[in-house]
């Protein structure tokens, strides 16, 4: 055999062995993979192409294959935010290549098993924002080559364990947002290769911030708010050259800033706010941060001036609001020229704004509100054409608005509100394209409103109170479809309502009190369905009171005061749900309907001498001399009923057959039940009249039904939509008839059919938050009741957003949609606005108009209208705010601010104790002082630093049993405990709105 053939019948063998073993090494990754898929409910059928059958899994979802030596093996698993919910499937361990195993934002349970150290191929493990709990296997640093590791948002608990000093590869460590609840972690300083760790938002045994961390020679971002440190900075941290992002916020550090700070020379990002920093800054050391970019020292108690040394760097933000701060605003900051976001509010601060400040920077943000500052907008604001937020709030600036911030088209909120400016505003300012807030109150401007025709479409609210405008609402106002609040009071208004007004179908909020308008309010005022506040107090309007106010469903507060109405009160007011009423100093006549016979509107009717019954006893005597004059009027009653009742029967009896037969037949085939049903629609249709009526919902009225059965349900009657948009009736059948929950209002069934739209629901015997939490009830609403509700509410919004296939964003969470049964358990309710979120979209879906109500709004959807489910977060952290607080959202004795924003300021600047309910006096404080705290964070302005539905479930359910929470919570500087901000580590560099 010649000595090449031999040679080529080797290697033909060698390769045959090769492929075979190849074969059977890819067929039992097969094996290990099916066995993991089946350890997992998959309930999007993500892993739905996992097929045994296939001889490799190469092409699989989520799965890539790679290796040298014509090796093609799985080297990487990747699924994240595909509900896959179990135990850790510990088969993927058995894959002899396997480097990258990302999980993130599941539904995995249990706890991470100690066996996870197989997987000893690793580089990359991501478990984040899943459920597992319990303690961090210590056997995870037998992984030799692993480089990065995230277990954030998940509810582990114990110590980091002391094995995480042997790492000797490891570069990121982010374990953010859990429980872990031992002291915090010296043993990593020993792992030298690290670059990025973020143990922010745990509850680690209070203590000092570890001098070791000065070893950590490699590290770039430190981001370890939240820890339960207190003290000082150690001067060790000067040893840490490549630091760029430090964040130490929301700790206890006290003291003095420190100068050793200072010579981190290739510091990139320094946040030390709301700490208890005090005294002066420092005037010099700055110069040494030759890098630095971004400084946020907010929310402390610095004292002095800003230092110039420090506005001489290339800053491109700077963040010293809150704080005491006095003296001028340093010229030098006008010269950066990468400066974008500067906010300085809420100090002492006084003099001018740099007269050349963005001229040769990209300002994008300016907020100077709250400070001593005066003189002229410089006209170079807007240089750059970036400046979106423009906000010089209770200063005292004067002079006319340059013509420059005319030609802004970037701007989206003007608030210049509170100063001196005087002159007319600028022409182009009415119609700039993404204004959404434009707010000119109590200042000196004059002139007309001159809204431009095509232009401001993205205005959502208009407030121009308290100025010296003249002239009549432009026609043109009609055209800002998006318009949610005008509020034009105390000006100089004259003419009449345009009728363009009434196509306003979005608007809340119209105050037009104290001008000089005059004529009658249109009949067309019945168009404005959604609105909830209409003030017209202090005008020269005349005429009668439209009886068509009553159809606006949503009215709850009616200022019709100092004007020259007349005649009677109309009898349409009786149906609407007044939570101020106010007809006073018109010429009205007549009697006051019973239904304001009730002490909330004594002061209602007053300098109406015309005005019989009620509070009024003028007109006693009246009815007294006009009674023997009546006498006639009874007896031929008496005589006339007789003459009548027998066509009236025979009228009655025929009539009643026709409409029974009508309703049968239409309703037979248009009736739609999602449960077993004891009653029948004929049944529901006959209790329907207005003696039933137990409230008004945005879009129709809603009814108790007493059914023979003995059961009661409650029926939701929606008017006829005018457009072919879907409307509320849809939406709710489409969200309700497809889930199922306890803490979801149940929809018994449906009805559709001409005008006849019907809604039928269980009937919650306690009606809704709001109206129990806010009424003299209230005072009964004990503490342990008021956890059992929110914990209800949470349960019940965490299924809609995690179990629901698509995730449903309920978009109007507010204490009016939870309703509460006998025994105060809570649903939530009112799916009108409700939105199906698309999975494959995976962020925030943009809606056409605002959905939602006043004071529950999150920031980032008020206006732009993005949608996703932080939105409803928000919402419901208002909501843990008013069981907390007993206050409303929006409460005149909040000013300008809402609940939101008066709690934050309150627990920052006097303590958590100053917003709690006085009706909770003798209740546990220290759990409601975590319950709080949930709620502040879940107001996090930031949507991202949000926590999930299922987070705020276990965090309730922890504060509600766990007595740890008491020790981990004592410290007042836990006040915010788990509120977080962006950090580069997480997101990037993200510019805050």
């Amino acid at each position: 055999m010649p000595p090449s053939f031999f040679l080529f019948f080797c290697l033909l063998l060698l390769s045959l062995l090769a492929n075979m073993s190849m074969t059977l090494s890819l067929n039992q990754e097969v094996v290990n993979l099916i066995e993991a898929k089946s350890a997992l409910t998959d309930p999007n059928k993500i892993l739905s192409d996992w097929n045994p059958a296939d001889d490799t899994p190469c092409h699989w979802t989520g799965i890539t294959c790679g290796g040298g030596g014509g090796s093609n093996t799985v080297t990487s698993i990747d699924l994240p935010s595909a509900s896959l919910a179990g135990s850790f499937p510990i088969a993927f361990c058995r894959l002899p290549s396997l480097s990258t195993l990302s999980l993130p934002n599941n539904s995995l349970r249990s706890t991470i098993p100690a066996t996870i150290s197989a997987c000893r191929n690793l580089t990359f493990l991501d478990l984040s924002a899943n459920y597992l709990d319990g303690l961090i296997p210590p056997t995870l640093s037998d992984i030799p080559n692993l480089l990065f590791l995230d277990f954030q948002e998940n509810s582990l608990s114990g110590e980091v364990p002391a094995t995480f000093g042997k790492f000797r590869r490891l570069e990121t460590l982010n374990l953010t947002n859990n429980l872990l609840n031992g002291s915090f972690p010296v043993i990593l300083t020993n792992v030298t290769s690290l670059k990025q760790v973020a143990l922010a938002y745990n509850n680690f045994i209070p203590g000092p911030v570890p001098p070791h961390l000065g070893n950590l020679s490699n590290i770039e971002h430190l981001w370890l708010s939240s820890c339960g440190f207190i003290g000082a900075i150690p001067d060790t941290f000067s040893q840490l050259k490549k630091l760029s992002n430090l964040e130490l916020s929301y700790n206890s550090l006290a003291g003095g800033f420190p100068s050793i700070v200072f010579q981190l020379g290739n510091l990139y990002q320094l946040e030390l706010y709301n700490n208890s920093f005090s005294g002066e800054l420092p005037k010099k050391g700055w110069s040494n941060l030759r890098a630095l970019r971004r400084i946020d020292l907010s929310l402390n108690s610095f004292t002095g001036t800003i230092p110039v040394e420090l506005c001489k760097l290339p800053l491109s933000s700077l963040g010293l609001s809150d704080n005491n701060l006095k003296g001028l605003i340093p010229e030098s900051l006008a010269k950066s020229p990468n400066l974008y976001d500067l906010r300085l509010f809420d100090n002492s601060l006084i003099g001018p704004i740099p007269s050349d400040l963005g001229k040769v920077s990209p300002l994008m943000t300016l907020d100077l509100s709250f400070n001593k500052l005066f003189g002229e907008i410089p006209r170079s604001l807007c240089e750059a054409g970036e400046l979106i937020d423009l906000v010089l709030i209770g200063n005292s600036f004067s002079g006319e608005l340059p013509a420059s911030l005319a030609e802004c088209k970037s701007l989206q909120r003007v608030r210049v509100s509170k100063n001196k400016f005087s002159g007319e505003v600028p022409v182009g300012i009415w119609g700039l394209p993404h204004v959404y807030l434009l707010d000119l109150a109590e200042n000196l401007f004059s002139g007309s409103v001159l809204l431009l025709s095509g232009g401001g479409v993205n205005l959502s609210s208009i407030t121009i109170s308290g100025n010296g405008f003249s002239g009549g609402l432009p026609a043109e106002i009609g055209s800002l479809s998006n318009l949610v609040e005008l509020l034009a009071s105390d000006n100089n208004l004259t003419g009449g309502l345009p009728d363009s007004l009434f196509k306003l179908k979005h608007l809340v909020t119209l105050d037009l009190s104290g001008n000089v308008l005059s004529g009658r309010i249109p009949v067309e005022i019945e168009y404005l369905k959604q609105l909830n506040e209409l003030d017209l107090a202090n005008n020269k309007f005349t005429g009668e009171i439209p009886n068509r106010i009553g159809n606006l469903p949503v009215l709850n507060y009616l200022d019709l005061s100092g004007n020259s109405f007349y005649g009677n009160i109309p009898s349409g007011l009786a149906s609407l749900m007044l939570n101020k009423l106010n007809l006073s100093d018109n010429r009205l006549s007549g009697e006051i309907p019973s239904v304001f016979h009730k002490d909330v509107y004594r002061d209602s009717f007053l300098g109406n001498p015309d005005l019989c019954g009620g509070f009024s006893l003028h007109c006693v005597e009246n009815n007294q001399s006009k009674s023997r004059h009546n006498l006639w009027l009874l007896r031929f009653i008496f005589v006339f009923s007789g003459a009548v009742l027998v066509i009236g029967v025979v009228w009655f009896v025929f009539k009643y057959h026709s409409i029974k037969k009508t309703n049968q037949g239409v309703s037979i085939s248009k009736w739609r039940s999602f449960h077993k049903l004891g009653f029948s629609e004929t049944e529901i249709i006959h209790l329907l009249n207005e003696h039933n009526v137990i409230g008004s919902g945005a879009s129709g009225k809603v009814y108790r039904a007493d059914l023979s059965n003995g059961e009661s349900v409650a029926v939701k009657k929606l008017w006829k939509t005018s457009d072919g948009q879907k409307d509320e009736f849809e939406s709710e059948v489409e969200t309700l008839g497809k889930i199922r929950h306890k803490n979801i209002v149940r929809l018994w069934c449906c009805f559709n059919s001409g005008n006849s739209r019907l809604l039928v629901y269980e009937y919650m015997a306690k009606g809704s938050l709001g109206d129990v939490l806010h009424s003299t009830k209230g005072r009964s609403l004990e503490w342990s009741m008021r956890v059992k509700i929110v914990l209800d509410a949470a349960e019940g919004l965490s299924y809609l957003h995690h179990d629901c296939l698509p995730p449903i964003v309920h978009r109007d969470v507010k204490s009016n949609n939870i309703l509460l049964d006998e025994d105060y358990g809570a649903r939530i309710a009112d799916f009108g606005v409700a939105k199906f979120i698309k999975l494959a979209n995976q962020g925030s879906e943009s809606m056409s108009v605002i959905a939602g109500s006043r004071g529950y709004l999150a920031p980032e959807y008020a206006y732009t209208l993005h949608v996703n489910e932080k939105s409803d977060i928000y919402s419901f952290g208002v909501v843990i705010l008013e069981l907390v607080t007993g206050r409303k959202p929006v409460d005149p004795t909040f000013g300008e601010r809402d609940l939101v924003t008066w709690v934050q300021m309150t627990v920052n600047k006097k303590g958590r104790d100053h917003v709690v309910d006085p009706e909770l006096e003798y209740e546990s404080k220290e759990q409601i002082y975590r319950v709080l705290d949930i709620g502040l964070l879940c107001i996090n302005s930031i949507p991202m630093n949000r926590p999930a539905m299922r987070t705020v479930v276990n965090l309730l359910q922890e504060s509600a049993v766990d007595a740890l929470w008491t020790k981990r919570l004592s410290d007042v500087e836990f006040l915010n405990e788990k509120l977080s901000k962006v950090s580069e580590f997480q997101i990037g560099a993200v510019r805050l709105g």
